[in-house]
């Protein structure tokens, strides 16, 4: 199994700090039996859920210049039209999907085309689900616009428990369609805001998979 390298540095200091809790239970109950191995199971559990987070999983991708593709893993619990003011400062189709603890949280690029525009904002780290997540948490915004000059907006959005978005694009890059542009550490979600006239191919609910998941077309 590959691991991602934004994982190492976590991954590396978690296995440390359960080393020597593992070590401190046998220290200070030498002639114990149940509590140490309680805790190494429990230590090996914790690890492997750690480990899981930062896989990098194989896929097959078809790239499409008319496809929106899921730029995360997670599940869809926002379609509906709204106004976006940030950028577009009109209406637009908003789909948005929640990663839970457990998902890959790679994030890839819906489309091909030139980064139009990127910012960072800090912010609040309310639960992903909650609707003032996409404007007050701590977030990024990113138009991709396509060689037909159509623009597709979508924001990382750090949750509850994710406090450290990462980036690997910015304004002015040509980027290819699922390729990576970021990660997310821990529970978080992703929002897409697409044409008025674009095609959603994804209900409430449907689980994604992020690079391949068809999440809508554009006419």
């Amino acid at each position: 199994m590959k691991l991602h390298r934004e994982g190492y540095t976590i991954m590396a200091v978690t296995a440390i700090v359960l080393i020597l809790i593992n070590l401190g239970i046998l220290y200070l109950l030498p002639d114990g039996y149940w509590i140490p191995r309680i805790v190494l199971v429990a230590s090996i559990v914790i690890f492997f859920l750690v480990v899981q987070f930062f896989r990098v999983p194989s896929r097959v991708v078809h790239m499409s210049d008319r496809q929106v593709v899921a730029p995360c893993d997670g599940k869809v619990v926002v379609i509906e039209e709204v106004v976006e003011s940030e950028y577009f400062k009109g209406p637009r189709r908003q789909v948005s999907i929640f990663m839970s603890p457990l998902n890959v949280h790679i994030n890839w690029n819906p489309i091909s085309g030139v980064i139009q525009y990127f910012k960072y904002h800090p912010g609040l780290y309310l639960v992903a689900w909650h609707p003032k997540s996409s404007t007050e948490n701590e977030r990024t915004t990113v138009v991709i616009r396509n060689t037909e000059g159509v623009e597709v907006l979508f924001r990382q959005i750090a949750g509850a428990a994710a406090r450290r978005i990462r980036w690997y694009v910015k304004e002015g890059d040509k980027v290819e369609q699922s390729t990576e542009m970021g990660f997310i550490k821990f529970g978080s979600r992703v929002d897409l805001f697409l044409p008025l006239d674009a095609e959603i191919k994804v209900n409430l609910q449907d689980k994604t998979v992020g690079s391949v998941t068809v999440i809508a077309e554009l006419k």
